[in-house]
């Protein structure tokens, strides 16, 4: 069935989480802040949305139908894939919605708080050899990618797709992926074969990937010209999320309340530690301020050019209750808010982190 054209948007709200939101947040899986003390995020702990069902799969039996304005179309096997040559790309991967449950009014969607984000390890073909092998057309305006999980969005049926320009497509980096941290891919994060694209939000990154289709005009899917953009205002077309915000995280210090996680410290020295990232250039500089009062932290060599940084800070910390804020600033000099940004669909929320702390 082709997509019905229809647009039917959830108004934001204020007040209690909903019975769906709730029902969201029970299939879908935040990685545990505390994982941020690994440098890989372990598979079990990366994060995960899936926007419709994960769908059945045979490995055996797979295949990615390149087609479209191409030269030579052509259909690949896992096994085909595995022969080429391979890359491994170390990516720090965010939801776009990432931190929509701290605003207010907030979209009625996955309500995130700020745990949508990991890294991993991804192996495969980067998508660059294969488009060459098929040599895609000169005319061709858009690159498609068209996973296997269907379902509905806002009224209109289709699968999850998403597009990029041709030179997007080719970066290095980009990879049809068939491993993740040296292991087959999970169901979940969409074997047997996913995309991966370094530096952008979560949604360009396809899982379950069994088309890709080259096309002379702007791709209109659900997914791309429907959802994931920012907009101030609701009706406007707004600006599409693309490269992730500067962002930054640290692992809550000392141990949690079990009910409302407020976290319980000794009172002494303290090294507190994090991860910052930024989908538009390296990190500069990244903060620390306990009460307000800001001082540098300390940041290790950087990882990749396409994965968190790590970054620690001694706190010496005195017996009350504190508040503990942390922020990055990138090479472009872009700055993480103190507040949330305001966005009608909560996508691109990247303020600072406020963890409060009990010292005993």
């Amino acid at each position: 069935m082709g997509e019905k054209r229809a647009e039917i948007r959830r108004a934001p709200i204020v007040g209690r989480y909903t019975q769906d939101e709730l029902a969201l947040a029970s299939r879908n899986s935040g990685m545990p802040l505390e994982a941020l003390r690994y440098d890989l995020t372990p598979a079990g702990l990366h994060y995960l949305l899936i926007h419709f069902d994960i769908p059945a799969t045979d490995a055996a039996t797979w295949q990615l139908r390149i087609e479209g304005l191409v030269s030579k179309p052509k259909a690949y096997s896992l096994a085909d894939l595995r022969r080429m040559p391979a890359s491994t790309v170390r990516v720090t991967m965010e939801c776009a919605g990432n931190g929509r449950g701290q605003t207010s009014p907030r979209y009625p969607s996955m309500p995130w708080l700020e745990e949508g984000v990991s890294t991993a390890e991804w192996t495969g073909v980067p998508l660059s050899i294969l488009l060459e092998e098929i040599k895609v057309k000169e005319s061709a305006q858009e690159i498609v990618f068209h996973g296997a999980d269907r379902g509905l969005d806002r009224g209109i049926e289709h699968t999850f797709s998403r597009s990029l320009i041709p030179s997007e497509a080719m970066r290095d980096g980009v990879l049809v992926a068939y491993a993740m941290n040296g292991e087959p891919l999970p169901p979940q994060h969409g074997a047997p074969l996913r995309l991966v694209v370094p530096d952008w939000y979560g949604m360009a990154s396809v899982k379950w990937l069994e088309r890709i289709e080259a096309i002379d005009h702007a791709f209109d899917g659900v997914q791309q010209m429907g959802s994931y953009h920012f907009r101030s205002v609701p009706g406007e077309k707004g600006v599409p999320c693309t490269r992730m915000r500067v962002n930054s995280l640290m692992a809550p210090p000392g141990i949690p309340d079990y009910y409302g996680r407020r976290r319980n410290v000794d009172a002494g020295r303290a090294e507190i530690l994090g991860r910052a990232w930024s989908g538009n250039a390296p990190i500069r500089r990244v903060e620390f301020a306990a009460d307000g009062a800001w001082q540098d932290a300390v940041l290790d060599v950087a990882a990749g050019a396409h994965a968190w940084r790590r970054w620690t800070v001694r706190w010496n910390a005195v017996r009350g209750a504190h508040e503990l804020r942390c922020r990055a600033t990138d090479e472009t000099g872009a700055v993480q808010p103190l507040d949330p940004p305001w966005d009608v669909t909560g996508f691109g929320n990247n303020a600072a982190q406020r963890v409060e702390v009990s010292v005993r």
